[in-house]
């Protein structure tokens, strides 16, 4: 993002309203506090760095056992990423793939449809990059932007969202149906720690391009995001294709139980269930149970 002044915005948190200038280099201490614990988070301090790694990268040694059980097998993986803005999940794909073989291992993260693209089928341009043979296809935001920042910015005609509701679940059961392993991750963080990560972008020179001109103008509409991040998971969470929620402030823990829900549904040669453990029933779930 480039470095155009951003007006300070109204936020209510809890019925409080406050003022917050992500342009101010000083975090407020209302956001600071709060951060970790925003959004009913269970656990009062992060993961420590140097469990966080040790464990990390031994999930990691089972993705690599994992993709080459899918080079022998022909096995097709896609893992579904959405979830709040600065949720985590560029995060999450990248400790997926390190050590993964980009021949046959892939992120999809499409921008905007092009003219032709509008034309097409909805899920036309997504199908397109779907594993071939032996391929792992992460998608980093989805044909779930209609379910979400399509609807909340005016992207999308009421009729269109109303379709791709309806039409979702047919559409995924098709996907499975197919023999794709098909995850479906939603990553959510509270109010508090999402302004924490944005004031984080806005202030280093690392992260700058991470805040986009989209997530200044959601500012303002969390409550608007919530009631469609809430309907899209009725909606949408099937037997045949279920969502999994991960509760994202701590992203140390976050991506360790992503990667283990993975592994764990996924029978592959040379599996290690001692290694992969036991995923935190605190921080994943199925559906939209574990949001509070």
């Amino acid at each position: 993002m480039d470095e155009t002044e951003i007006a300070p915005v109204e936020i209510a948190i809890n019925g409080t309203k406050r003022i917050f200038d992500i342009d101010d280099p000083v975090l407020p201490e209302w956001i600071d506090k709060k951060a970790l614990e925003s959004g009913n988070y269970p656990y009062k301090k992060k993961l420590e760095q140097a469990a966080y790694e040790n464990t990390l990268e031994r999930l990691q040694e089972e993705l690599v056992k994992l993709q080459s059980w899918q080079q022998q097998t022909g096995e097709r993986v896609i893992c579904l990423f959405e979830g709040r803005d600065a949720a985590g999940k560029g995060g999450a794909i990248h400790a997926i793939m390190s050590y993964m073989n980009p021949r046959t291992a892939r992120t999809v993260a499409l921008t905007k449809p092009t003219e032709t693209e509008q034309g097409q089928w909805y899920y036309q341009r997504y199908i397109s990059q779907f594993p071939a043979r032996g391929e792992f296809v992460n998608f980093d935001r989805s044909w779930y932007n209609r379910a979400g920042v399509e609807p909340v910015m005016g992207f999308c005609k009421p009729e269109q969202y109303e379709k791709f509701l309806k039409s979702t679940p047919r559409f995924e059961k098709l996907i499975v149906d197919e023999g794709v392993r098909f995850f479906k991750f939603y990553i959510d963080i509270g109010r508090e720690m999402q302004l924490k990560r944005f004031h984080d972008r806005r202030h280093s020179k690392l992260k700058s391009w991470k805040l986009s001109p989209m997530d200044i103008a959601a500012l303002g509409k969390w409550d608007e995001y919530s009631g469609m991040r809430d309907r899209m998971l009725k909606e949408t969470h099937t037997d045949d294709a279920p969502w999994t929620v991960v509760l994202g402030n701590d992203k140390r823990r976050a991506r360790h139980n992503i990667i283990r829900h993975i592994l764990d549904k996924i029978d592959y040669e040379g599996k290690d269930n001692k290694v992969i453990g036991e995923v935190d029933g605190m921080i994943i779930g199925k559906g939209a149970g574990i949001l509070k």
